[in-house]
C-alpha cells in the first residue's frame, strides 16, 4: 500500500483548489545511492508539483535495460543518488500552476522524451526531438535539472526526468501522455519505453515495406518489438539474430521467420545473412547497444539500398566503419523512442493494444512488487526475462 501524505488525510477534492497547495508525500522508493550497488528501498519525500509539473501515483513500472546501463555500466558518480525507472503508468495525483491538460484521476504514462508542441522540432514531422526537452534534462547524466525527490534531507536525482521506481513522482507536463481510462496500467506501462522504441524503429524510422526482408539484432524486449513492427509493416522474411537460442521461440510469437545464432557459424554474421538473402537484407535493426553489432547490422544490408537502424544506446565506445559501406547506397539511421512524439504517439500505441493490433502481454515474463526490484534487476542481468513488471501502488 502507498504511504499517505504528510498533511494527514487531505481530502482528494481539496487537491488544487484555489489557495491550496498539495502536501509533501512520504512514500517508498528504490534509491540507487551509488553505481554498481543494489538499490535500497527507502522512505522518501516527494514535494508538491510546481508550475507546469504533475505529481503521479505510479501503479506499475517495468525494469528496462536502460536502468541497468545507468546503474551498472555508465556508472557516472555525479548522477547518484538517484531513483531509477522510466517505463511506467500511473494516475495523476495533483498538478502545479499552469497545468490545464491534466487533472487528478487521469491515467497517464510518463515519457522520457518530452514534447512541448511549440518548438520547431515539435512542429516538424521529420523528428520526435524537442528543443526544450534538453533544457529539462542534464544530457550528460540523464537526470532532471530539477528534482522534487529527497531522502533524509538529501536531494535525489530523477533519472530520465521520471523516476518511476517510486510510489509517487513528479514530472514536467511536457513529459506526460494522457491515455484511455480503461487501459490496464500493468500492461500499457511497457509502451513508455521498450515496446515503442523497437516497434517504432521498424515502422517509423526504417519504414519497413511490405514484402521486404529484415534482420533484427538482439532479442530483448526492444528487439522483439522491432520484430513485431516488421511483421505488422508487412515484411515477408524476418531474421532474428541473437547469441541466446532460448529466445528464438519467443521471437516466433512476434513474427520472426528465421533464426540465426552467430555462435553457430565460423564466418561473420553479415556474410551469413548475405548468403541467406542473395546479398543482404533490405532492413536491419540493431537493438543491442554493442558497437561491433552496429557495424555488423550495417554490413548485413544489401549494398545498393539497404537501411540499417541503430536503436541500442551506448556512450562508452565509438563505432567504426568504412565510407565504402555507405557510398554505394546504404542508409544508416538512428532511432530514439522509435521516432514517436511522446505525448501523441503513446496514446495511439495504447489504442493499438486495446484494438488487438499490438502485443504487450507476451512481453511480460515476470510480475513482482517494488520491494523485489533487486530481484528483477538480477533477472535482467542474467538474461532470464523479457520484461518484469513491478506493482507499485493499487489503482
Amino acid at each position: 500500500m502507498c504511504v499517505k501524505c504528510l498533511a494527514q488525510r487531505h481530502n482528494d477534492t481539496d487537491i488544487n483548489r484555489a489557495g491550496f497547495e498539495p502536501p509533501v508525500i512520504v512514500c517508498k522508493a528504490a534509491v540507487a545511492w551509488e553505481p554498481n550497488k543494489p538499490v535500497k528501498i527507502e522512505e522518501i519525500e516527494v514535494a508538491p508539483p510546481q508550475a507546469d509539473e504533475v505529481r503521479i501515483k505510479i501503479v506499475a513500472t517495468a525494469v528496462c535495460h536502460s536502468d541497468l546501463y545507468y546503474l551498472l555500466e555508465s556508472m557516472n558518480k555525479d548522477g547518484f543518488p538517484t531513483v531509477l525507472g522510466h517505463e511506467a503508468a500511473g494516475i495523476v495525483e495533483s498538478v502545479g500552476e499552469g497545468v490545464t491538460e491534466f487533472q487528478p484521476g487521469d491515467k497517464v504514462i510518463p515519457v522520457f522524451l518530452p514534447q512541448c508542441g511549440e518548438c520547431r522540432f515539435c512542429k516538424s514531422p521529420k523528428t520526435n526531438q524537442c528543443e526544450t526537452a534538453w533544457t529539462l534534462i542534464r544530457r550528460d547524466l540523464m537526470v532532471s535539472v530539477q528534482s522534487r525527490l529527497s531522502c533524509n534531507g538529501k536531494r535525489l536525482h530523477q533519472f530520465a526526468g521520471t523516476s518511476t521506481f517510486s510510489e509517487y513522482t513528479v514530472v514536467h507536463q511536457t513529459a506526460l501522455a494522457k491515455i484511455d481510462p480503461t487501459a490496464p496500467l500493468d500492461k500499457v506501462c511497457l509502451i513508455g519505453c521498450g515496446i515503442s522504441t523497437g516497434y517504432g524503429a521498424a515502422v517509423n524510422t526504417a519504414k519497413v515495406e511490405p514484402g521486404s526482408t529484415c534482420a533484427v539484432f538482439g532479442l530483448g524486449a526492444v528487439g522483439l518489438a522491432a520484430v513485431m513492427g516488421c511483421k505488422n509493416a508487412g515484411a515477408e522474411r524476418i531474421i532474428a539474430v541473437d547469441i541466446n537460442a532460448d529466445k528464438f521461440e519467443k521471437a516466433k510469437v512476434f513474427g520472426a521467420t528465421d533464426f540465426v545464432n552467430p555462435k553457430d557459424h565460423n564466418k561473420p554474421i553479415n556474410q551469413v545473412l548475405a548468403d541467406m538473402t542473395n546479398g543482404g537484407v533490405d532492413y536491419s535493426i540493431e537493438c543491442t547497444g554493442k558497437v561491433e553489432v552496429m557495424r555488423s547490422a550495417l554490413e548485413s544490408c544489401v549494398g545498393s539500398w539497404g537501411v540499417s537502424v541503430i536503436v541500442g544506446w551506448t556512450d562508452l565506445y565509438d563505432v567504426a566503419f568504412r565510407s565504402s559501406q555507405l557510398v554505394t547506397g546504404r542508409t544508416w539511421k538512428g532511432s530514439l523512442f522509435g521516432g514517436f512524439k511522446g505525448k501523441h504517439g503513446v496514446p495511439g500505441m495504447v489504442k493499438a493494444y486495446q484494438d488487438k493490433k499490438l502485443k504487450l502481454d507476451e512481453f511480460i515474463t515476470h510480475k513482482m512488487t517494488l520491494d523485489q526490484v533487486n530481484d528483477a534487476i538480477d533477472l535482467m542481468k542474467q538474461c532470464k526475462c523479457i520484461r518484469t513488471v513491478l506493482t507499485v501502488c493499487q489503482e
